[in-house]
């Protein structure tokens, strides 16, 4: 620390060793600092971990979404065969209306074709 209180910048590659007991700053040498391996090899541990669980985090979202969409896609499918079968029903239904209708307007005299020729004569 300098003498206003607030610690002195150092360079974060040299360690300071004090020569004497009493701390004073003059008196200090720099030596280089041992450059340990741990550190960037755990930053690169770290990485891999970080990109490995941004992989597995991505691999699970997509997993995810590919089941629901699966899931989506056997609901419509199961959708689509009701609407198939309704829509078979239905013209059955529209047939045999149908036939019906032509039963009832081929009985009614409402609807019967006249000859107007043959009535004059």
């Amino acid at each position: 620390m300098d003498e206003s209180g607030k610690e002195e910048e150092e360079d974060s590659t040299f360690t300071n060793i004090s020569l004497a007991d009493d701390i004073d700053h003059s008196a200090r040498i720099l030596y280089p600092r041992p450059k340990s391996l741990l550190p960037k090899m755990m930053n690169a541990d770290m990485d891999v971990d970080a990109e490995n669980q941004v992989e597995l985090e991505e691999k699970t979202r997509l997993i995810n979404q590919v089941l629901e969409l699966q899931h989506t896609l056997e609901d419509l499918s199961a959708r689509v065969d009701a609407v198939k079968e309704e829509n078979l029903k239905l013209k059955s239904e529209n047939q045999v209306l149908g036939q019906y209708i032509e039963n009832l307007m081929s009985a009614s005299s409402v609807f019967q074709t006249t000859d107007t020729k043959s009535k004059r004569k």
